[in-house]
């Protein structure tokens, strides 16, 4: 299976929707922000002191929105403007001193935050660290229409990394791990080495057959997703419903989180032992999982370690140290499928890491048809040819996105992603009338718009 014992690989798969200048509170650009302090700063500290251990993807429309013009600046004054005050109304209002010493602790974290983007580039620190790249707007690319607009999305995001991290070995992340192996050709066009992809109802949860990578026909290599460890993190029962975590759901009046899960006011100390315990537990269950050889590709998305498990950072910071600690090899997923030795792919189905593993999520019936409303706008794109307007090639782009059908079917932001797709969808249309500049700030400055219509 693979050359000297088994081996770890961590991927975070690191990407926001393109909020930035689009809303503020509650759906828009302060998710981005939001991310920022409580996510992507804490991170980049446990990048730097382990550099080249963890595999991070970073979506080239994250990217665009960290480098837009005025972007630093606006995040700076939510952090420095925005948080403090609403901290303030919650600590006056709170009657518990163990309450208030909670929000005193969240407040110095946001003021930290805003301290660190103060002294660093955010977008810099992380195009850095990034060794995968990813479709240029997070479209899910099986449902696609055209070969032209699958080659968009892929040069335009293989673009934009080489712009901002320089050399690319071939991983690309493909967007909820949406793969169907039509796509295996198009892929290798476009220098793809390697994805990942959940094969979980194909090769069996916990199997063996998950520890080896596939070489598919026409050449990419396929890492199946191990979610027997996986699902010690993201799970309803993983680490992060722990007791003594922060509990991300519980907000006060102004939406800071005073709580553990066990509904206790937050302790970080108590947390932090609990990070540690949790670190030690899943570096014993990964060197127990490849003891007898393979490679364990586990991914996460990024923001899950900050954002929505406040101590994920911490964690990731523990299980990099107890991994040392114990002799287990966790290093670059582009370095552990060159000593591997794949097995040669099955015929697969059309698979992502959704619910149920399939492509429901984006096409089924809660999606309200913007699959369909995609694939029009693509084919409209296709049949003008090349002299199809860049602005509507862009609003194509953001049209494409993942991120409205997924919102729209888990009901989590209200109109917001309805409203999106519709003002994206009325823009491509008006651009192709019409042309013009694009209203989308700094979405896909790299755009390979002759990728669409090349032969």
């Amino acid at each position: 299976m693979s050359r000297g014992p088994g081996a770890l690989a961590l991927v975070l798969h690191t990407h926001m929707p393109y909020v930035e200048g689009f809303g503020t509170w509650p759906f828009g650009e302060e998710w981005l922000w939001e991310a920022v302090a409580a996510c992507y700063l804490p991170l980049l500290d446990v990048l730097d002191a382990a550099p080249g251990r963890v595999t991070l993807s970073v979506t080239p429309v994250l990217g665009d929105q960290l480098a837009a013009d005025g972007a630093p600046d606006r995040c700076a004054a939510f952090l420095r403007d925005v948080r403090p005050e609403s901290h303030r109304r919650d600590i006056f209002a709170a009657t518990d001193p163990a309450v208030v010493a909670a929000l005193e602790h969240s407040a110095r974290a946001y003021a930290d935050a805003a301290d660190a983007l103060g002294r660093t580039d955010v977008a810099g620190r992380l195009a850095a660290h990034a060794t995968w790249t990813s479709a240029a707007t997070h479209a899910i690319l099986p449902l696609l229409a055209t070969d032209g607009g699958v080659r968009l999305q892929l040069a335009t995001g293989i673009a934009a990394h080489r712009a901002r991290s320089g050399a690319w070995g071939g991983g690309l992340w493909l967007p909820e791990c949406a793969y169907a192996p039509w796509l295996d050709a198009l892929l290798a066009d476009a220098g793809v080495h390697a994805t990942v992809v959940d094969l979980t109802d194909v090769l069996g949860h916990g199997s063996p057959a998950q520890l080896r990578p596939l070489r598919t026909p026409a050449g990419p290599l396929l890492a199946p997703l191990d979610r027997s460890l996986l699902e010690l993190v993201w799970s309803s029962g993983g680490y992060p419903a722990r007791d003594a975590y922060r509990d991300t759901h519980r907000l006060t009046e102004h939406r800071h989180q005073a709580w553990a899960v066990d509904g206790a006011p937050y302790e970080p100390a108590r947390a932090a032992a609990q990070a540690r315990r949790d670190a030690e537990d899943f570096v014993a269950r990964a060197a127990a999982r490849v003891a007898g050889g393979g490679l364990c590709t586990v991914a996460f998305d990024t923001e899950l370690l900050g954002l929505h498990w406040h101590e994920g950072a911490r964690w990731l910071a523990e299980v990099l140290a107890a991994a040392e600690r114990a002799g287990l090899r966790v290093a670059p997923l582009d370095v552990l499928l060159a000593e591997a030795e794949p097995a040669e792919a099955p015929r697969l189905p059309v698979t992502s890491w959704g619910a149920p593993r399939d492509l429901a999520t984006w096409s089924g019936p809660a999606a309200g048809g913007l699959a369909w409303r995609q694939r029009a706008a693509e084919l409209r794109a296709v049949a003008a040819g090349p002299d199809v307007p860049d602005r509507a090639l862009r609003e194509l782009l953001a049209l494409q996105s993942s991120d409205w059908a997924f919102l729209a079917s888990h009901a989590t932001a209200g109109d917001y992603p309805r409203q999106r797709a519709d003002a994206h969808a009325a823009g491509f249309a008006d651009a192709l009338e019409r042309g013009g500049a694009p209203a989308l700030r700094n979405l896909a400055p790299f755009l390979a718009r002759d990728a669409l219509v090349a032969p």
